[in-house]
């Protein structure tokens, strides 16, 4: 297969790929040469709708209710733990490309900033992988769910409406629950899996910044009021109820206003809309 010569078929290689080495490979090897400009920002090819993002045979996929959760007091039940955060940044690695893929005719910061996603999305997996390993562990070992994907399906037709709901509501959740379980893991003296979530911790808090941008960004450009519209699309398209407590001061780190904190507040007490 030729080298592709534009960052969209790219993107596409690394969406695609289902093994895990490859995909890790490309994703690598793709940000170094958008980086060195080998790529254009045209393509011939008009985005195709991507059923399934590449992924390994393993781990199955389960209904979220059904993906085992087990106390932190035994190894087994910390490596349950990580192989679910595990399965999140696999899946955020697919979501950031497809970012790149999907949405055209953007300013190039806008692709240059979800590669970097992607790259960082990768390192995480790597490290999470790393760690499943030293607990004897193999990331396929437990069940997953496929939310994130799912939506990547929903946001697919604006790009105004993925950086609202995959960055801003799906990944912008870890914000709000990593520092507990941060605390937890301290807890059961699991120094190992508290250095990695810190680290996560801290570059998600930038990629959920890059999504409010962008949201921003696309809000401005029509004319519409940014938390109005952020909370109208919550209504729209996310199904059930959205779970607080929001962890706000980080949240405003990312780029949350007070008006939408208090939207975001106001949904979490509602009953579930669909």
């Amino acid at each position: 297969m030729p080298s592709p010569t534009d960052i969209f078929s790219a993107a596409e290689q690394c969406v695609l790929a289902c093994d895990i080495d490859e995909k890790l490979r490309l994703t690598s090897e793709t940000a170094q040469q958008w980086h060195s400009d080998a790529y254009t920002l045209t393509s011939n090819k008009p985005p195709i709708p991507i059923k399934e993002a590449g992924r390994p045979l393993k781990p199955p996929l389960v209904s979220p209710a059904k993906v085992p959760r087990r106390g932190l007091g035994s190894e087994a039940g910390r490596a349950a733990l990580i192989h679910a955060i595990t399965h999140i940044e696999f899946n955020a690695i697919n979501l950031a490309w497809d970012a790149v893929y999907r949405f055209r005719g953007l300013p190039r910061q806008y692709y240059s900033d979800w590669i970097s996603v992607a790259v960082e999305e990768a390192y995480h997996f790597e490290l999470l992988s790393k760690r499943l390993q030293s607990l004897g562990y193999q990331y396929g070992d437990f069940p997953a769910h496929d939310g994130l994907w799912a939506m990547a399906h929903k946001t697919a037709g604006d790009p105004m409406v993925r950086m609202a709901l995959v960055p801003r509501v799906l990944e912008a959740r870890g914000l709000d629950v990593t520092p507990g379980m941060i605390t937890r893991l301290k807890n059961v003296g699991d120094d190992e899996t508290v250095a990695i979530l810190e680290i996560i911790l801290r570059d998600e808090i930038g990629h959920v910044d890059i999504g409010s941008r962008w949201f921003k960004y696309f809000c401005d450009e029509r004319g519409l009021n940014m938390a109005h519209t952020f909370y109208q699309l919550i209504d729209e398209y996310y199904i059930g109820e959205l779970r607080g407590p929001f962890a706000y001061e980080l949240r405003k780190q990312a780029g949350f206003s007070a008006e939408e904190l208090a939207l975001l507040e106001q949904c979490s007490s509602q009953p579930a809309n669909k």
